[in-house]
């Protein structure tokens, strides 16, 4: 056992603030991981204030995860001390059933095991993340960080860059398509950077005009006001797939209506509250698909990343020690940051 210093919520009202627990003995196949980065994602704000009704306090949020592999378990055969490793939203499975076996381990029809907040397949014991200075974790789900990559740029690829890569790839985005994404924040930047270095048309719908500029450097062909009904409507119809990033509860039809036939409006953005229910006719008609997509397996996490590595994508940051984690909460609700806070740990271990 090691101690390990962390910051944690101890209940729904309560700020984080320091916290110190024991990571386990290394098992067979274990790794254990000084953690460098972890970026902040808004689920660890949802879980920390008990905004989905299922924390389990005290809670270590984290699960954008970059460190240095220290030492590994007897069996471990992929990575060995020195290495610099990921670990993203996952940290075990069943690992027997269908998605499983297909590598879909976000899927898991016997539950997956969340880096923080769920519950070890052998103990029980409820699991914490990395806003924490070190991790062990099973082989099986870390994953290998391109060395030409800044490492605290690629810590919220693990979250955000997977969550906009899966749907882009399941639904074929790629020269000669249409795409949309809705949002710029930490999940729809990453969208748009992924997109453009996909080859396709891309298309960033916004509320906020002063985000045009910005849409367009980070790789938006064009950029749409959605508030503007001239705007919207000059798109009706078109869009082969729009990836809709936006955690706020807000009306779809207005998106669905720019699909094209075969169009796919897919949702990755996760509501406090679910959005109202959309019209069935504009489905319908033009057999539209209302689709969900979370995260993604650990093989489609490692070839997000070795594609991140190929064209030089990393995530927009602004780089914060741990002790600010509560400040940047406040920033993060008034989307007050470009693109993603993400923690410096070696704040915490001094």
């Amino acid at each position: 056992m090691t101690t390990t210093h962390a910051y944690a919520a101890t209940d729904a009202q309560s700020k984080l603030a320091p916290f110190e627990f024991q990571r386990r003995e290394l098992r067979e196949h274990d790794v254990h991981i000084e953690v460098l980065f972890c970026g902040v994602c808004h689920s660890d704000l949802h879980q920390a204030r008990n905004e989905w009704k299922n924390t389990m306090f005290p809670v270590v949020p984290g699960h954008e995860i970059v460190g240095r592999v220290t030492k590994v378990g007897p069996k471990v055969s992929k990575y060995k001390a020195g290495d610099l490793v990921g670990v993203g939203c996952l940290v075990d499975s069943c690992r027997t059933c269908a998605s499983c076996q297909e590598g879909l381990e976000q899927y898991c029809e016997n539950g997956f095991v969340g880096t923080y907040n769920g519950q070890d397949r052998v103990t029980g014991a409820v699991t914490y993340g990395g806003y924490s200075t070190q991790l062990v974790v099973d082989e099986a789900f870390v994953l290998r960080v391109p060395e030409n990559l800044d490492p605290a740029g690629v810590a919220p690829l693990l979250c955000a860059g997977i969550t906009t890569y899966s749907p882009l790839r399941t639904w074929g985005a790629g020269p000669g398509k249409k795409v949309g994404i809705v949002g710029l924040g930490g999940l729809g930047h990453m969208g748009v950077k992924l997109a453009h270095a996909m080859g396709a048309h891309v298309v960033l719908f916004t509320t906020s005009p002063s985000k045009i500029d910005d849409a367009k450097r980070l790789g938006a062909d064009e950029v749409v006001i959605s508030k503007n009904q001239a705007e919207m409507d000059a798109h009706a119809n078109s869009f082969d797939l729009i990836v809709n990033t936006v955690a706020a509860q807000h009306d779809l039809n207005p998106f669905i209506n720019l699909l094209k036939r075969d169009g796919t409006l897919t949702l990755v953005g996760a509501p406090e509250h679910d959005h109202p229910s959309p019209q069935v006719f504009n489905l319908i008609m033009k057999r539209r698909r209302l689709a969900g997509s979370l995260i993604g397996g650990i093989a489609e996490t490692q070839e997000m990343l070795d594609f991140c590595g190929k064209h030089g994508i990393t995530s927009d940051i602004e780089m914060i020690p741990m002790q600010k984690i509560n400040e940047a909460y406040e920033r993060m609700l008034k989307s007050d940051v470009k693109y993603r806070f993400v923690i410096d740990l070696d704040s915490l271990r001094k």
